[in-house]
């Protein structure tokens, strides 16, 4: 346990300043006050570590174009580009020799990369699941029917109807598509074993693993392994990373065939009037010139994640969050979602979505945000049909809003990161309760269908 008390990991308030940059910031609240920041929004963007930036300081003294340049600092940022492809890689266990690491913006390009470049015969199929975000619904309805996998009233997966889903489209699956963690409860997916049934009846399986990277290993194994994972699609900004970059990674024959999807710089070997060969992977899947700060930040997170070590990481995260569900369980009205229905607790990161009796979601989130300076975020978190399942509504559950206006069904939402401390959560736990008892500071308004603000 050194990496953990050197990065005080078992002892958060430790050292948390110099490894992580913009904790404790000061910031104006509401009626002119001013207070400390607390980000309790991790699933959305997690702060920067100090390592992180270091390496972009370095790199910025040697800052060229990537790629071609004869010139002393493109050759030193083309060497910084492509040693981050390397460690990327290595981050999730991917073999060089079969699989391609896709530098893209976000998760969500990614996903969207893949669902553009996948063969999709007529009439596939692609098996996904309630649990998933936007981004891993929307970009396979375009190539594809969606079949999704339900999920038992508690929110996890109903294993047993993913099996039944695979055997009664057995032929026709061309892709399965899973988060390996929820950004709305935090349940952790048993990815190897369902990539193990996909396999069985001929499927690759693509994991989102945005909400993961940062709280547990992730290792994506050799191919000749039944439970390796296809593909797979992660960004920086959920890890500690910020300046924009997203990964795709998946087998080297997969984007070697067909033309790519953004076509341009970069992307060609030869062009004449009638014809072009193109690229390479990776090269032809990146269009334009590339962002090599980004690629390098994301290169850093994945390394000092890596050195801290994810034992260290998911116990101390996994003791905050059975902490932060007990402290808010018991605010009076309080729901929190996601929990067992019977048996032992499920895995899951650091997420606890809840609601309160006396408090819209949107008005609880604000009070937090204006008059205490934490930050959560509130809503349906880019997840509709899951906190649909979860709130109990009907299948479209904002029909009555784009009819009356009405505010937006949702939760309120803390996820925690490896720097959250448990004052961190006494100091939310306390204005909640604050809230659940109506007494607020000050007044409230309604902007938009999922945001107060004070007046």
């Amino acid at each position: 346990m050194a990496a953990a008390t050197a990065t005080g990991l078992t002892d958060p308030d430790v050292d948390r300043g110099r490894a992580f940059i913009g904790l404790d910031e000061p910031i104006p609240l509401a009626a002119g006050r001013a207070g400390r920041y607390i980000n309790l929004d991790n699933a959305a963007t997690t702060p920067p570590l100090r390592a992180v930036a270091d390496a972009v300081q370095q790199a910025l003294l040697c800052y060229g174009s990537v790629h071609r340049g004869a010139g002393y600092k493109a050759r030193m940022s083309t060497a910084a580009y492509e040693s981050a492809r390397t460690a990327v890689g290595a981050f999730v266990g991917a073999d060089p020799a079969t699989h391609t690491v896709i530098f893209v913006k976000n998760t969500t390009e990614a996903i969207n990369k893949l669902a553009n470049r996948l063969p999709m015969p007529a009439g596939a199929v692609v098996l996904t699941t309630m649990l998933e975000h936007h981004s891993n619904d929307l970009p396979w309805r375009r190539r594809a029917s969606v079949v999704r996998v339900r999920c038992t009233p508690d929110g996890q997966l109903d294993e047993d109807d993913f099996d039944r889903q695979l055997a009664g489209h057995a032929g026709r699956i061309a892709l399965v598509a899973v988060s390996a963690a929820s950004n709305v409860t935090g349940l952790v997916q048993p990815i190897h074993r369902l990539a193990r049934k996909a396999h069985a009846v001929g499927a690759p399986i693509f994991v989102d693993a945005a909400q993961l990277v940062a709280h547990r290993r992730l290792d994506i194994r050799k191919q000749d392994d039944p439970e390796h994972i296809d593909f797979v699609a992660f960004s920086g900004h959920k890890m500690y990373a910020p300046f924009g970059t997203g990964v795709l990674i998946g087998p080297r024959t997969t984007f070697r065939s067909g033309a790519p999807d953004a076509v341009g710089g970069g992307t060609v070997h030869t062009v004449s009037e009638d014809d072009v060969t193109w690229a390479d992977v990776p090269d032809r899947e990146e269009a334009g010139t590339p962002n090599a700060i980004g690629a390098i930040a994301l290169a850093a997170a994945a390394r000092t994640l890596s050195a801290w070590g994810f034992e260290a990481l998911a116990a101390h995260e996994t003791a905050l969050a059975a902490y932060a569900r007990a402290r808010v369980g018991a605010v009076p009205g309080a729901t929190i979602y996601g929990e067992p229905v019977r048996g032992a607790a499920p895995d899951r990161v650091g997420v606890v979505p809840f609601n309160l009796a006396t408090a819209d979601h949107a008005l609880v989130a604000a009070v937090l945000g204006y008059e205490a300076g934490i930050g959560v975020r509130n809503g349906c978190f880019c997840a509709q049909l899951y906190v649909a399942h979860l709130l109990g509504l009907p299948r479209d559950p904002t029909a009555h809003v784009r009819v009356t206006g009405a505010l937006r069904p949702g939760m309120v939402r803390i996820s925690l990161g490896a720097y959250n401390t448990r004052d961190e959560v006494d100091a939310a736990v306390e204005v909640i309760s604050h809230i659940a008892n109506g007494r607020l500071t000050g007044r409230y308004r309604r902007t938009s269908d999922e945001e107060y603000a004070p007046f």
